[in-house]
């Protein structure tokens, strides 16, 4: 369910080993995280990236925190490569249950 205040709806691409969270501009750019599954029960954010069209709006942020929700509903854990994921963990001690350590 898209939150209008937030801006566009976070969008979720399966493929297979890897997979992505993102969120698309009507101009047709993209804020993205992208993930590495690690066996059935871990994820690897490797990497965050907000165009400018995002720039200030906390899409870096509402894409790992969608992350995090799925990954604890999942019963999985997060080990975050992602320089960007990583500060955000370090900020959000309410996901400690999720981080891989």
């Amino acid at each position: 369910m898209a939150d209008e205040t937030q801006g566009p709806a976070i969008e979720f691409e399966d493929n297979g080993s890897k997979g992505r969270y993102f969120l698309r501009a009507p101009t047709g750019e993209e804020a993205e995280m992208t993930f590495t599954r690690i066996g059935e029960h871990q994820i690897i954010i490797d990497h965050t990236e907000v165009p400018e069209a995002f720039r200030g709006q906390g899409a870096g942020v509402r894409l790992v925190t969608r992350a995090v929700e799925d990954a604890r509903a999942a019963g999985k854990k997060i080990i975050p490569l992602c320089p960007f994921a990583a500060a955000q963990f370090r900020r959000h001690q309410e996901w400690a249950d999720v981080l891989k350590r």
